[in-house]
């Protein structure tokens, strides 16, 4: 049950409104997901964070199916179910398989396992030395 009730459709006006219709026209969906109805309570704080995820989808170098590989790894790692779910349903909607879902968890398992015996150990990190390459 969530902490705050959701803003309905009915109820959106202004910033709240404008950023519901970009949600809903941009990502081509019928309704606006539960997260952005959740912070629409503060409409300034609701159109920055959806400012802050479009700037970060929609640009740079890393192409969009990474980006939402690497969201559904960090919604695992950090136990989100509603994060791993939507962006999991986002991955999918990229081209995203099932054995690429379950390799990415492999990955995910893989580095936090190592990552919490490397802190535990508090082992020293320090660059690898490269052998050089033999001229003869």
């Amino acid at each position: 049950m969530p902490l705050v009730p959701y803003v309905e459709d009915d109820g959106a006006t202004g910033i709240v409104r404008e950023v519901f219709d970009d949600i809903k026209s941009s990502r081509g969906l019928a309704e606006v997901p539960n997260f952005w109805r959740a912070i629409a309570h503060r409409p300034e704080y609701l159109r920055d964070e959806w400012q802050k995820l479009r700037h970060i989808l929609e640009t740079g170098t890393i192409d969009r199916k990474v980006k939402e590989m690497i969201a559904v790894a960090v919604s695992a790692t950090n136990n989100c179910d509603y994060c791993l779910h939507s962006h999991t349903d986002a991955l999918r909607a990229l081209g995203g398989t099932d054995e690429e879902i379950v390799e990415l968890m492999s990955v995910v398992d893989f580095f936090n396992g190592s990552n919490a015996v490397a802190s535990g150990l508090k082992v020293d990190y320090t660059p690898p030395v490269r052998a050089e390459a033999d001229d003869a």
